[in-house]
């Protein structure tokens, strides 16, 4: 059946996808080191960067996935008042500009926060944000949300028939555990662990924030003060190439290990957990789900009260700001899914393509915007592209998000209903059509969702090609932070938390609706 089932993978689109996207990630790269006339050997800085990049990375993504796991099965398992509003809202914190969502984690957790003010106020030592600590703490806070998301997709990809067959054989949570639930993490867990190591790797605005000094130091920001303070081209390069093969070796082995969940197919009908009904299990997830709630949503609460005072004497800057940035997003939004969905097709029968695709999460922006302003100047202004250029590099680095939400359930429908689409002779055409693009119109909504709302709150290239009259909404808040106008940029990052989680909400109706099967 392979080879007739992924027909629809044969064509030429999905190669031209990865050719493009490996063209924008590694041509600038080339063209940085063509620049510098070559790089040179990582010094002991270099090295102790590339550590503390591991380790971070490493224990980010641990916590992240391991808290993740309770969270998902809580929200799989229970119905309640709110659910969608709050799987929505649980989303957030990926979704939100990281300088935005820095200051609502130093609000909560910093010297003068909520949290060490409640500690003095009981005689207790405080508590410091800044170091090791520091950078997974605010990584776990971005990336939690997505491990849940990604682990909650395969809890409701187990069709509902199988708990129903379970409940009738008397199966204890424990054996529901064994037989269904951890054959399914085992086929989610290494894909989700690689996408944030992977994240977490190329750290930049929380390291810079929250790293408290050298010993604290990420390949990211190493890149960054060799731009910005060196101007060392060279090293920059050298540092972004051991960049891109940290990720490419982490991708090499999530897909090596990833299995499928081999469930099968469902009449997609609502699904009841009757193997959680006890007393000691609805609390259990209760209080699961207000731990994970208190802890994400605290900080943006913070933010809101600070904006909020601000946000009706905003500017006419930053509402022009906000125009160009839901423009932007638009059009990365339609590119990612442009690119992402003919690299999943294609990824059924190459695996290979999907390392391709998962590549923009180990791409410095700094570089490939660098390399882009290199390749550009010879032949047009570099600021009169700046929109086009940082709504590609956008689309860029939301594809790997938008693969292993697509590739999984890809996956699962060809094996379900390749045979059936063999026995009526459909085209590739029709399989698309009617089998396909149905049944993973939840996942594009989820990946649509994802795109528009990181490309809002994008602060990356736009930041070195950009026009003193255009500005993105991040970068107008950068601006405004810059000429110490500290409450009108509480005001526009409240604005831009509006937009990011109202572009997330209407795109992500299917993958809500996934959430809710």
């Amino acid at each position: 059946m392979a080879a007739r089932a992924v027909a629809i993978a044969r064509g030429a689109p999905g190669h031209v996808a990865a050719a493009l996207v490996a063209a924008v990630i590694l041509a600038p790269v080339a063209a940085v080191l063509w620049r510098a006339g070559g790089g040179g050997w990582p010094g002991p800085a270099d090295w102790a960067a590339l550590r503390f990049t591991l380790t971070q990375a490493a224990l980010s993504a641990l916590i992240s996935v391991a808290l993740a796991i309770p969270a998902a099965r809580a929200l799989a398992r229970r119905r309640f008042a709110g659910r969608r509003l709050l799987i929505t809202a649980l989303g957030a914190p990926f979704i939100l500009p990281v300088i935005v969502a820095v200051l609502g984690l130093l609000a909560v957790f910093g010297r003068g926060g909520l949290v060490n003010a409640g500690l003095d106020a009981l005689g207790l030592p405080g508590i410091r944000i800044y170091g090791l600590h520091g950078v997974v703490l605010a990584h776990v806070f971005f990336n939690l949300p997505l491990a849940t998301r990604i682990i909650l997709q395969g809890w409701q990809s187990i069709p509902a028939e199988r708990f129903r067959l379970a409940a009738s054989l008397g199966m204890t949570p424990t054996d529901v555990m064994r037989h269904l639930e951890w054959p399914m993490l085992r086929a989610m867990l290494p894909g989700a662990l690689m996408v944030i190591f992977a994240i977490c790797l190329s750290s930049f605005a929380v390291a810079l924030t929250l790293g408290g000094g050298p010993r604290a130091t990420t390949v990211e920001l190493a890149i960054y003060q060799a731009f910005r303070f060196d101007f060392d081209l060279g090293r920059a390069a050298v540092l972004a190439s051991i960049q891109l093969a940290l990720v490419t070796l982490a991708a090499l082995a999530a897909l090596r290990v990833t299995q499928a969940g081999g469930f099968g197919a469902g009449l997609d009908r609502s699904l009841r957990r009757f193997d959680a009904e006890t007393p000691a299990l609805r609390l259990l997830d209760a209080a699961v789900l207000l731990l994970v709630a208190a802890f994400l949503l605290t900080p943006m609460a913070a933010i809101v009260w600070r904006g909020g005072a601000a946000l009706a004497g905003l500017p006419v800057a930053v509402w022009r700001a906000a125009a160009v940035s839901l423009g932007v997003a638009a059009a990365s939004t339609v590119l990612t899914l442009a690119l992402a969905l003919p690299m999943a097709l294609a990824a059924l029968k190459r695996p290979w393509l999907e390392v391709v695709g998962l590549l923009g999460i180990a791409a410095s922006p700094l570089v490939i915007g660098v390399g882009l302003f290199v390749l550009i100047n010879p032949w047009a202004d570099p600021t009169a592209l700046a929109l086009p250029v940082t709504a590609l590099v956008n689309a860029v680095m939301a594809l790997p998000f938008a693969l292993r939400v697509m590739i999984p359930q890809l996956r699962d429908t060809v094996a379900d209903f390749g045979r059936l689409a063999d026995s009526l002779g459909m085209r590739a055409r029709d399989r698309l059509r009617l089998v396909i693009l149905p049944r993973l119109r939840r996942q594009i909504g989820f990946a649509a969702g994802l795109a528009a709302a990181l490309s809002i709150g994008d602060l990356g290239v736009i930041a070195l090609f950009a026009d003193p009259d255009i500005a993105t909404l991040p970068l107008q808040i950068l601006r405004l932070m810059g000429a110490y106008r500290m409450d009108a940029a509480a005001g526009a990052g409240l604005l831009l938390l509006t937009l990011s989680l109202a572009v997330f909400w209407l795109l992500d109706q299917g993958g809500r609706a996934d959430a809710d099967a």
